[in-house]
Protein backbone atom coordinates (compact mmCIF):
# COMPACT_ATOMS: atom_id res chain seq x y z
CA UNK A 1 0.00 0.00 0.00
CA UNK A 2 2.91 2.36 0.64
CA UNK A 3 3.94 2.10 -3.04
CA UNK A 4 0.52 3.36 -4.14
CA UNK A 5 0.59 6.15 -1.57
CA UNK A 6 4.09 7.17 -2.67
CA UNK A 7 3.00 7.21 -6.32
CA UNK A 8 -0.09 9.29 -5.54
CA UNK A 9 2.00 11.76 -3.52
CA UNK A 10 4.49 12.17 -6.40
CA UNK A 11 1.62 12.64 -8.87
CA UNK A 12 0.05 15.30 -6.67
CA UNK A 13 3.35 17.19 -6.50
CA UNK A 14 3.76 16.95 -10.27
CA UNK A 15 0.24 18.18 -10.92
CA UNK A 16 0.92 21.19 -8.72
CA UNK A 17 4.21 21.89 -10.54
CA UNK A 18 2.52 21.68 -13.93
CA UNK A 19 -0.33 23.91 -12.74
CA UNK A 20 2.18 26.46 -11.44
CA UNK A 21 4.15 26.26 -14.69
CA UNK A 22 1.01 26.84 -16.76
CA UNK A 23 -0.15 29.78 -14.64
CA UNK A 24 3.29 31.39 -14.76
CA UNK A 25 3.51 30.92 -18.54
CA UNK A 26 0.02 32.37 -18.95
CA UNK A 27 0.92 35.41 -16.84
CA UNK A 28 4.14 35.94 -18.80
CA UNK A 29 2.18 35.72 -22.04
CA UNK A 30 -0.25 38.33 -20.73
CA UNK A 31 2.65 40.58 -19.71
CA UNK A 32 4.00 40.55 -23.26
CA UNK A 33 0.63 41.24 -24.86
CA UNK A 34 -0.10 44.87 -25.63
CA UNK A 35 -3.87 44.35 -25.82
CA UNK A 36 -6.17 41.58 -24.65
CA UNK A 37 -7.27 40.72 -28.18
CA UNK A 38 -3.61 39.88 -28.95
CA UNK A 39 -3.31 37.79 -25.80
CA UNK A 40 -6.17 35.37 -26.47
CA UNK A 41 -4.63 33.55 -29.50
CA UNK A 42 -1.33 33.17 -27.62
CA UNK A 43 -3.17 31.83 -24.57
CA UNK A 44 -5.01 29.32 -26.76
CA UNK A 45 -1.72 28.17 -28.31
CA UNK A 46 -0.19 27.79 -24.86
CA UNK A 47 -3.15 25.73 -23.69
CA UNK A 48 -2.84 23.49 -26.76
CA UNK A 49 0.83 22.88 -25.94
CA UNK A 50 -0.07 21.77 -22.43
CA UNK A 51 -3.04 19.70 -23.60
CA UNK A 52 -0.85 17.89 -26.15
CA UNK A 53 1.01 16.24 -23.26
CA UNK A 54 -1.99 15.69 -21.05
CA UNK A 55 -2.02 11.93 -21.69
CA UNK A 56 1.52 11.34 -20.31
CA UNK A 57 1.35 9.28 -17.09
CA UNK A 58 4.96 8.22 -16.54
CA UNK A 59 6.43 10.10 -13.59
CA UNK A 60 9.98 10.20 -14.98
CA UNK A 61 8.80 11.48 -18.37
CA UNK A 62 6.81 14.26 -16.72
CA UNK A 63 9.82 15.23 -14.59
CA UNK A 64 12.00 15.44 -17.72
CA UNK A 65 9.39 17.54 -19.52
CA UNK A 66 9.17 19.97 -16.61
CA UNK A 67 12.96 20.14 -16.34
CA UNK A 68 13.25 20.99 -20.06
CA UNK A 69 11.55 24.36 -19.47
CA UNK A 70 14.53 26.67 -18.74
CA UNK A 71 12.53 29.60 -17.32
CA UNK A 72 10.49 27.44 -14.94
CA UNK A 73 11.30 27.38 -11.21
CA UNK A 74 14.50 25.40 -10.88
CA UNK A 75 15.44 25.98 -14.52
CA UNK A 76 18.69 27.59 -15.66
CA UNK A 77 16.97 30.84 -16.68
CA UNK A 78 14.53 31.19 -13.80
CA UNK A 79 13.78 34.86 -12.94
CA UNK A 80 15.38 36.04 -16.18
CA UNK A 81 13.31 37.83 -18.76
CA UNK A 82 12.25 35.55 -21.59
CA UNK A 83 12.88 36.74 -25.14
CA UNK A 84 10.04 38.90 -26.43
CA UNK A 85 7.88 37.71 -29.32
CA UNK A 86 9.22 38.55 -32.80
CA UNK A 87 6.41 40.98 -33.62
CA UNK A 88 7.17 42.93 -30.46
CA UNK A 89 10.67 43.89 -31.61
CA UNK A 90 9.36 45.10 -34.97
CA UNK A 91 6.75 47.21 -33.21
CA UNK A 92 9.35 48.74 -30.86
CA UNK A 93 11.55 49.75 -33.78
CA UNK A 94 8.56 51.33 -35.54
CA UNK A 95 7.64 53.30 -32.41
CA UNK A 96 11.23 54.50 -31.98
CA UNK A 97 11.34 55.64 -35.62
CA UNK A 98 8.01 57.47 -35.37
CA UNK A 99 9.07 59.09 -32.08
CA UNK A 100 12.35 60.29 -33.62
CA UNK A 101 10.49 61.74 -36.62
CA UNK A 102 8.11 63.55 -34.28
CA UNK A 103 11.00 64.99 -32.27
CA UNK A 104 12.74 66.14 -35.45
CA UNK A 105 9.53 67.86 -36.60
CA UNK A 106 9.18 69.61 -33.23
CA UNK A 107 12.81 70.76 -33.28
CA UNK A 108 12.47 72.14 -36.81
CA UNK A 109 9.51 74.34 -35.89
CA UNK A 110 10.36 77.85 -34.79
CA UNK A 111 8.42 79.20 -31.86
CA UNK A 112 7.47 82.79 -32.49
CA UNK A 113 5.61 83.44 -29.25
CA UNK A 114 5.82 81.97 -25.82
CA UNK A 115 2.60 81.89 -23.82
CA UNK A 116 2.70 81.68 -20.07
Amino acid sequence: MSGVASYMAKRAVQKERVRTLYRRALKDTLNWAVHRHLFYPDADALRERFDANKHVDDIDTIDRMIADVPWAPGGSKFTRNPTPPTGYLIMVERIKTERNLDLMAINNKKISRVFI
